[in-house]
């Protein structure tokens, strides 16, 4: 395999295609505690800090909705956001209208959850991360 001489590309943001982007914005604004950067009817930038990539929500007019369980139609991507406590973090997705996707079974150190719009995400633990 060939690579790229340095400085390497980085990751500068990860944009998630949604219906809706003024719409989807508040719930990961409260879940990540994060401030939009830009913001218009098709596009909004959320600044996670700390390093990270930001995240931007894109709106697009054929967003279909992933079947988690059953593949079809696929997801293309998912999150994992690191947590320290799985259920007190649940309690806020769902506060904040997320739903525990079916089949998750809530394992030690992680389980699945789709945002307003059907995104699957899911919050880890350190312990889930290996």
């Amino acid at each position: 395999m060939r690579h790229i001489r340095s400085p390497r590309p980085r990751i500068a943001v990860v944009v998630v295609d949604c219906p809706d982007p003024q719409a989807l914005a508040p719930f990961y604004e409260a879940l990540l505690g994060v401030s939009r950067t830009k913001d218009s009817a098709d596009h909004v930038n959320l600044a996670l800090g700390d390093g990270q990539p930001d995240l931007a929500l894109h709106r697009t007019d054929h967003h279909v909705r992933p079947d988690w369980l059953r593949g079809e139609p696929a997801q293309q991507l998912h999150l994992d956001l690191l947590v320290t406590d799985l259920d007190e973090t649940e309690r806020e997705v769902l506060a904040l209208g997320g739903t525990l996707l079916d089949g998750s079974d809530k394992p030690i150190g992680y389980r699945v959850y789709a945002d307003p719009v059907g995104h699957p995400f899911c919050l880890v633990t350190p312990e889930g991360l290996g």
